[in-house]
């Protein structure tokens, strides 16, 4: 199916805005890496690790590097500061929201009703 010019301009180099597509080896060793945010890794292990074929770790960890998801020292690969940032953020707001709803309520609403005016008591007949 075809998409509009705007939807392809909001994809990234993966082909979606969120990341690689689940199930690719992209994925598996963002995933990984993404798991064991404080470590380095050399392309054997996170071959061992992912079960990724070690011809394709290669390849696969410079195309993640372009997108900036991984960095790379010597023979070491990590997840990126931004992707670490990403996951934090997303793990924030995931508690927060389980915050809110554990609550019933959004954050400030009780607030809101001492202070809102209901239209109806003040309408001019």
């Amino acid at each position: 199916m075809p998409i509009g010019t705007d939807r392809f301009e909001q994809l990234g180099a993966d082909g979606d805005g969120d990341g690689p597509t689940p199930g690719t080896n992209a994925a598996a060793i963002l995933d990984f890496l993404r798991e064991n945010p404080d470590k380095a890794y050399t392309q054997s292990e996170i071959a061992d690790a992912t079960e990724v074929k070690a011809g394709s770790v290669g390849p696969t960890l410079a195309r993640l590097r372009e997108g900036g998801r991984v960095d790379h020292r010597g023979h070491y690969w990590r997840v990126s500061d931004h992707e670490r940032g990403v996951d934090e953020a997303a793990s924030q707001s995931a508690a927060a929201l389980a915050s809110r709803e554990a609550d019933d309520e959004t954050p400030g609403m009780a607030a809101w009703r001492d202070h809102a005016v209901d239209s109806r008591e003040h309408r001019d007949e």
